[in-house]
């Protein structure tokens, strides 16, 4: 009886022991997220060819060895533009990112710990504001002022501001009665100190997996608009200005819309499962 109880807690030692499998679909996304953000930064780690060089008798060549993802109507490398149009795509996806929460952040603070009065006018305003779709709400800003990367980054920013700003307000109304709240209040501590270090990263931290997935979706949005000519102006390497120059030439040139648009995707299919992954891990239900 005794050797029974022995082999089986080594048993469970070996199955304690057992290595976690690896998980293909974040491993993939992991992996290409790191190869964007490498592109981003040392685009020349990839492509060699200049995105802006005119080589007018290489127009509208196939793809092929000597240029992978083919060349343009002025004859520039397609590969080239898709790896040096990273840097602004992921730079408006974050920025436009960060705008949203930090928008989302004043106004969940205010209606979550402000009064009723307070309460109900945050309330409102993010009711007018989702009467408009976001991507409607971007286009009006960018009819307003214009044009641009900039414009286009606020207005990417606002537009996600109203969802992010329902989610703080809500995190902030279930963490601000937590015992460690409450605690702080009786230990005299400052209201900005209590909210600084123990309110703002408690009602954060579920929301890191919003903002993951959000990048993504700023960069579809922001491609839409310079794909409708309000972004990034021609011919700079940006993938929605790429779609828009490449789709009068799509019936003959496929791959001057193709390789960009598979790279939208990829970056949003990218983004959502790595924030799926977050939110497994920070739910504990992984293995």
């Amino acid at each position: 009886m005794s050797e029974l109880i022995l082999d089986t807690a080594q048993l469970n030692v070996r199955v304690q022991r057992k290595p976690r499998s690896v998980r293909i679909g974040p491993t993939l996304a992991g992996g290409f997220l790191l190869l964007l953000v490498l592109a981003a930064l040392v685009p020349q780690l990839f492509a060699y060819s200049d995105p802006l060089a005119i080589v007018p008798h290489d127009a509208f060549h196939a793809p092929s060895a000597a240029h992978w993802f083919g060349t343009d109507q002025s004859g520039r490398d397609i590969f080239s533009r898709v790896i040096h149009g990273t840097r602004q795509s992921l730079l408006i996806g974050l920025a436009a990112t960060a705008i949203a929460m930090s928008i989302a952040i004043v106004l969940g603070l205010l209606g979550g710990l402000g009064g009723r009065r307070t309460d109900r006018s945050v309330g409102w305003l993010l009711e007018v504001l989702f009467a408009f779709p976001s991507l409607i709400l971007a286009l009006l800003f960018v009819a307003i002022f214009g044009s641009g990367i900039g414009p286009l980054i606020v207005a990417t920013g606002l537009g996600g501001a109203p969802g992010y700003a329902r989610m703080v307000r809500g995190q902030v109304l279930a963490v601000r009665n937590a015992g460690y709240i409450e605690a702080a209040r009786a230990l005299g501590h400052p209201p900005l100190r209590i909210i600084r270090r123990q309110l703002l990263p408690n009602a954060m931290r579920p929301l890191i997996v919003t903002m993951t997935m959000g990048v993504g979706q700023a960069v579809v949005w922001a491609s839409a608009l310079s794909f409708l000519g309000m972004g990034a102006r021609p011919p700079a390497p940006e993938w929605g200005t790429m779609l828009s120059m490449g789709r009068d030439f799509i019936a003959n040139a496929w791959w001057l819309t193709f390789f960009p648009g598979l790279f939208i995707v990829l970056t949003t299919l990218s983004t959502t499962v790595a924030g799926r992954y977050l939110q497994q891990r920070l739910e504990g239900r992984l293995s």
